[in-house]
C-alpha cells in the first residue's frame, strides 16, 4: 500500500508532522490560491517567552518560503521584552506591538502581503498542541486564534 492509498482524515496532520511538532516548530498553509478563506495562514510553538531567543528561528524559516520578511505584528503584552527592531539573517526586521493578543503574530512580506499565525503559548501540552497547530492550517477553519486555543485547551497558563 503507498502512502497515496491510505485514507486521510480531514483536518488531521499526518503522523510524521505529529511527531517532529514540539516547541519552536512552525506550520504554514502553503498554497498558491487567490482565495485567502482561512483566518490563519499557519501556526507557531514558540519555545519560551523570549522574543529575540524565539523570532529569528520563525523569520528564517519564513523567509525560505515566502522571501524577505520585512515586520512582525505582536502583543508586546505576550513578550518578556519587544524591541523595535532584529537583525535576521543580515535583514532589519521591524518589530510592531498591537494589542492582537498574545495569540497570533502578523507577519508582513513587502509592503502589503501579511499573513497571520496562531501562537501556540510555550508550555502547552503535546497534544493539544498537535491539535491547535492541525486546526489552525486547515483551509476551511473560521475560527479566531483565541477561539482555536481555548476549544483544544491550548489557553496560555498564568
Amino acid at each position: 500500500m503507498t502512502d497515496s492509498d491510505i485514507p486521510r482524515v480531514p483536518g488531521l496532520l499526518p503522523s510524521a508532522i505529529h511527531r517532529s511538532v514540539k516547541p519552536g516548530t512552525a506550520l504554514l498553509r502553503l498554497e498558491t490560491t487567490q482565495a485567502r478563506e482561512g483566518i490563519l495562514d499557519g501556526a507557531w510553538w514558540p519555545r519560551s517567552r523570549d522574543i529575540g531567543a524565539e523570532l529569528p528561528a520563525l523569520v528564517s524559516a519564513l523567509a525560505e518560503h515566502l522571501g524577505p520578511i520585512t515586520r512582525v505584528g505582536l502583543d508586546a503584552s505576550a513578550w518578556e521584552e519587544l524591541p523595535t527592531r532584529l537583525t535576521i539573517d543580515d535583514r532589519v526586521v521591524h518589530l510592531d506591538s498591537f494589542p492582537i493578543g498574545d495569540d497570533t503574530v502578523l507577519i508582513t512580506r513587502g509592503d502589503n502581503d501579511h499573513f497571520a499565525l496562531l501562537v501556540v503559548p510555550p508550555d502547552t501540552p503535546p497534544d493539544a498542541a498537535h491539535v491547535a497547530m492541525a486546526r489552525a492550517v486547515r483551509t476551511d477553519n473560521v475560527a479566531q486564534a483565541r477561539q482555536i486555543l481555548i476549544e483544544t485547551g491550548s489557553t496560555r497558563q498564568t
